[in-house]
């Protein structure tokens, strides 16, 4: 929200060739409160002073000698460091005013002044100006934010699957069906697990030969969503070797918390013989 301070601490540019129109706004805009206040009699200048200081509101004359009103306009425009042309330009001409709003003028002030129009114009276009850039800063503020958030993301997730790769023969993930979406490590050798080169899925090759009991618990706990920590399992190979393994798993939901899917670690205990 902004508040009276604010908008008196806004920085305004009066530009007018006639000296006694700047006394009178510079006069006016004081008695009202207003504590930044510029001017020229140089339109030439507006340009260059607007690039440099980055005023709120730019108080503009359109009857000029050198450059007219709608010739600073357009110059103003050119100013990419600010998209937001923060224009109230000042005419005796009524034909001038819908032209100038078309230019890209924010509101008028009309001739001869009428000072009680003069402080609301000011004000009402003040008001929508500063909170146009605390918008602006608020996205430039959320982009970053963004921006760091996923960058953080991205290092933590490196880091994560570094340590898995350490601390286990194999890294997993698996969608709300229960298919694998995402391994890494001997997968193959281990359980039989074989990844689809042109999805990116995997699927399980070798269904037979498992611990039914054992299975049958963990399938449980999947089921109720819950996570897993060292949990041993095994399976008859056809030679009659026995392999054991251990995973941990935990279930991974989105930001609406639909669940979608699991992820975990495992690690062979028993080589096959």
């Amino acid at each position: 929200m902004l508040t009276t301070s604010d908008i008196l601490n806004a920085s305004i540019l009066i530009v007018d060739d006639q000296e006694s129109n700047v006394i009178l706004l510079e006069e006016t805009l004081r008695e009202s409160g207003y504590k930044q206040i510029s001017s020229t009699m140089s339109s030439r200048e507006v340009c260059a002073l607007h690039r440099k200081n980055s005023y709120d509101l730019i108080l503009l004359d359109l009857q000029m000698p050198d450059m007219d009103g709608f010739q600073v306009m357009e110059g103003l425009k050119t100013n990419i460091a600010d998209s937001y042309l923060p224009v109230l330009v000042i005419t005796a001409q009524p034909g001038h005013k819908m032209r100038a709003l078309q230019s890209g003028a924010r509101d008028f002030i009309s001739k001869p002044f009428d000072l009680a129009e003069v402080r609301t114009r000011i004000r009402n276009t003040l008001e929508v100006r500063l909170l146009y850039r605390k918008l602006e800063n608020y996205s430039k503020d959320l982009e970053q934010m963004v921006q760091e958030r996923t960058a953080e993301l991205r290092e933590s997730e490196a880091r994560f699957r570094s340590l898995t790769e350490l601390a286990s023969d194999w890294y997993w993930e698996q969608d709300e069906n229960g298919n694998f979406t995402r391994v890494s490590g001997p997968v193959l050798e281990m359980l039989g697990i074989r990844v689809d080169n042109l999805s990116g899925e995997a699927s399980d090759v070798r269904e037979t030969g498992w611990n039914e009991a054992e299975r049958k618990m963990l399938q449980e706990r999947i089921a109720a969503r819950q996570p897993f920590l060292d949990f041993i399992f095994s399976r008859a190979n056809p030679n009659g070797s026995q392999q054991k393994f251990r995973v941990s798993g935990e279930p991974m939901f989105n930001q609406s918390s639909r669940f979608i899917g699991y992820r975990g670690i495992g690690v062979e205990l028993t080589a096959a013989s």
